[in-house]
């Protein structure tokens, strides 16, 4: 059967697509016969072309301030009447995921959350998402217009975008109308320059690490292979970074296309934050830790002694 229409919701970050934008565009190709991209904030024309070369057939634009839920909500709302789209992707970020559920409820249509799989079956679109912190998956199935708020890294973005393709964008003017709450400052703390969701390669540690002073070790890695460093949520109880750092159903769902486990043993929460990896290298000195389930190389050791010796051989191939 397919679908005649996908709008994308291609959230920005400095005024350039973020990764969970342009993979939307790959699941949309692959369900609509028409994909349109819609990207919201200061200069978007930009952002609206790098989503035409990732597969976009068309774009809209709408100018506006920065980011509040209440406001874009309003606009992507407009737009849905206006252009009338079977279904609406949205990144299953943390303001992707605030934007879905309101546009959603001020649409009365479905909404479902974390998607991990779209496929059609019997003449309708069945939606993949997982429960119960990612213990089990559920097959969803919606009548009328659905918001899919998407899992980042499940679907890939295109590897050459086509810069010479053509489509065309439609610059719209659309009042959000009286808002209950305005931004009238914004502090950019330095928690927020971790970057978890855009990462190529991250190196986590759990608890197994051992301490504070272990940890550094963690950092030191992540650094040398141009990384970014995780933890578990044991970590960030105990203090050792910054719950900016926190990778997991509780914080940010990942998909780097390499991740490094250090003393994780592999909790069902913890896991379902990382399914989305290239390729992943666990190190515990329990044989028998569930991450092993999911790595692809699985190092039984001490992970303080693995990392130290991982480290020396990085640098050796960096000299």
């Amino acid at each position: 059967m397919g679908c005649k229409n996908v709008m994308v919701y291609v959230e920005t970050a400095e005024g350039k697509p973020v990764n969970v934008g342009l993979e939307m565009l790959t699941a949309a190709k692959d369900v609509a016969e028409k994909v349109t991209a819609v990207v919201i904030g200061a200069g978007a024309a930009d952002a609206a072309a790098t989503a035409i070369a990732y597969g976009a057939d068309d774009a809209i634009t709408v100018d506006a301030a920065e980011y509040n839920t209440e406001a874009y909500a309003a606009i992507v709302v407009e737009l849905v009447k206006k252009y009338a789209p079977e279904m609406l992707f949205v990144g299953a970020t943390s303001n992707g995921k605030d934007l879905g559920a309101r546009v959603a409820a001020k649409l009365k249509a479905g909404c479902v959350t974390d998607v991990i799989g779209i496929k059609e079956a019997d003449g309708k679109f069945v939606f993949t998402a997982p429960l119960y912190g990612g213990t089990i998956y559920s097959d969803v199935t919606v009548d009328g217009t659905v918001v899919a708020i998407i899992r980042g890294g499940i679907f890939k973005k295109v590897d050459e975008p086509d810069t010479a393709k053509q489509g065309t964008i439609t610059a719209e003017t659309v009042e959000a109308g009286d808002l209950r709450a305005k931004i009238v400052n914004s502090v950019q703390e330095i928690s927020e320059s971790v970057n978890l969701e855009e990462a190529e390669i991250i190196v986590a540690g759990g608890r197994g690490v051992g301490s504070a002073e272990n940890y550094e070790l963690v950092k030191e890695l992540a650094k040398l292979l141009g990384g970014v460093v995780g933890a578990t949520r044991p970590v960030i109880e105990e203090g050792w970074i910054s719950r900016a750092h926190q990778v997991g159903q509780s914080g940010k769902i990942v998909a780097p296309k390499l991740y490094i486990a250090c003393g994780i043993s592999g909790a069902a929460q913890h896991v379902s934050g990382i399914t989305g990896s290239d390729y992943i290298v666990a190190i515990n000195k329990d044989e028998d830790a569930p991450i092993f389930e999911i790595s692809n190389i699985a190092i039984v050791g001490n992970c303080v002694d693995a990392l130290k010796i991982m480290i020396e051989e990085v640098k050796k191939m960096q000299e």
